[in-house]
C-alpha cells in the first residue's frame, strides 16, 4: 500500500510502498477515504511527541471497513465509518466507566502505531472505538470529526457547559478554534474569536462569531465585548501566553478549557490569583468517546453546522509534507482545516 513516512524528527515525510498491516483480531483494517491534517501531526513530526521510527502520521480518518478480526461483533466489510483519535484499550476500568478517551492503555492511530497518512490503518477494540457514519456526512467532512471537531465538542458541552446567551471567548483559530466557533454558534452562544490571523478571524466571523479580536494581549477587549469577561474561555492554540490570556478573560466563576497542547506544561505559568480570586474552574479535554458521537452527528446531519464550510483546503495524500512544514509558522498555516482525499491523484 501507499504510506507517507518519515525517518527521522523534521525529516521530509516521503510516498512509499510499505507492508499492508495485519488486522487485530479485536480491529479492523480502514481503506481511508480522508484524514485530516492536524496541528497535533506537526507535533509528533518535529519531535515533541515521542513515536517509533520510521513513522506514519495521521489520526483524523474516515473511510471504508476493509477487513474485520474474528472478535469483532458490530461491524462488517464495507461500513463506512470514523473513530476517535484516542482508541480506548475496551478492558480497564477506564473504558467501563465510559472515559475510552482517557484509557491508560490506549492506542492512537499515528502516534502509538502507523497512522492514515496511508491506503489501509489498523484500529483497535473496534466495538468500542467506531462509529458508523450516517449518510449526510461525507468522507472528507467526517475527516474533521475526529481531533479538533469532537474535541471542541467535548470541551464546550462537558467541561465549559455552555449554554444559549452566555459568551465564549476561543483563543486561537486553528482547526480546533473554528469549530469551537461554529459549535459555539450553534449551541446558541455568543462567541468573540481571538487570533493574530485576520484569514483566521474571517473565516470565524463567516462561520457566525459576534465579535473578533487580532491582538497578542487580548485580555482587555475581550472583557470590553463580553461586558466583565467570557462565561467560557478556550485555549485552542497552546501557549503560555494564550492559557495565560484564555484564564484572564473569564469572568467570575467562569470555565477555562485547555485543549491546545502545550510544548513545556511545567514552564507555563497560570494567573493562579485570578483562578483563586474569581473562583474559576479549569479542565482540560482530551477528544471525545465513540459512545458520544452520535449527539455530535446528529447536530452536523441538522445542518446547524456546515463541516465543509469548516475545510479550507482539500490535498492529495504528496501534499502532506508541504502542509506539516507551513505549521512551521503561525501565519503559514491555512485558514480552516486540511484534509487528503485519498483518492486524488500524487
Amino acid at each position: 500500500m501507499r504510506a507517507l513516512v518519515y525517518d527521522a524528527v523534521g525529516a521530509p515525510p516521503r510516498l512509499q510502498d510499505v507492508p499492508a498491516p495485519l488486522c487485530p483480531a479485536d480491529g479492523v483494517l480502514v481503506a481511508v477515504a480522508a484524514t485530516g491534517v492536524c496541528r497535533s501531526d506537526w507535533h509528533a513530526w518535529r519531535g515533541h511527541d515521542a513515536v517509533s521510527l520510521p513513522h506514519v502520521g495521521g489520526h483524523e480518518l474516515a473511510g471504508t471497513v476493509a477487513a474485520v478480526g474474528p472478535e469483532v461483533a458490530r461491524f462488517a466489510v464495507g461500513d463506512r465509518v470514523t473513530t476517535p483519535f484516542v482508541n480506548g484499550c475496551g478492558r480497564c476500568a477506564v473504558c467501563a466507566a465510559g472515559d475510552p478517551q482517557i484509557c491508560p492503555d490506549q492506542t492512537q492511530p499515528g502516534f502509538t502505531g502507523p497512522g492514515s497518512f496511508a491506503d489501509l490503518v489498523a484500529l483497535h477494540a473496534a466495538d468500542l472505538n467506531l462509529v458508523r457514519l450516517p449518510a449526510e456526512v461525507g468522507f472528507v467532512e467526517a475527516a474533521a470529526l475526529g481531533c479538533r471537531f469532537a474535541t471542541a465538542y467535548r470541551a464546550l458541552t462537558v467541561h465549559a457547559r455552555l449554554q444559549p446567551g452566555q459568551w465564549v471567548a476561543v483563543h486561537g483559530c486553528g482547526g480546533v478554534g473554528l469549530s469551537a466557533v461554529a459549535l459555539g454558534v450553534a449551541l446558541g452562544a455568543r462567541v468573540v474569536a481571538v487570533d493574530l490571523s485576520a484569514a483566521a478571524l474571517d473565516v470565524a466571523h463567516e462561520l457566525g462569531a459576534e465579535a473578533t479580536v487580532r491582538s497578542a494581549d487580548p485580555v482587555e477587549e475581550v472583557g470590553r465585548i463580553t461586558g466583565g469577561g467570557a462565561h467560557a474561555s478556550l485555549d485552542a492554540y497552546g501557549s503560555p501566553a494564550t492559557a495565560a490570556a484564555s484564564v484572564r478573560s473569564l469572568r467570575r466563576r467562569g470555565r477555562h478549557v485547555q485543549v491546545g497542547l502545550l510544548l513545556d506544561p511545567a514552564g507555563t505559568a497560570m494567573p493562579m490569583d485570578v483562578v483563586i480570586g474569581r473562583e474559576l474552574e479549569l479542565y482540560g479535554s482530551h477528544g471525545l468517546a465513540a459512545a458520544d458521537y452520535p449527539a455530535m452527528l446528529a447536530l452536523v446531519a441538522s445542518g446547524s453546522i456546515r463541516l465543509d464550510r469548516l475545510v479550507g483546503r482539500v490535498i492529495a495524500l504528496d501534499e502532506v509534507p508541504a502542509a506539516l512544514a507551513a505549521m512551521d509558522s503561525p501565519s503559514g498555516a491555512t485558514a480552516g482545516l486540511t484534509v487528503v482525499d485519498l483518492a486524488l491523484p500524487t
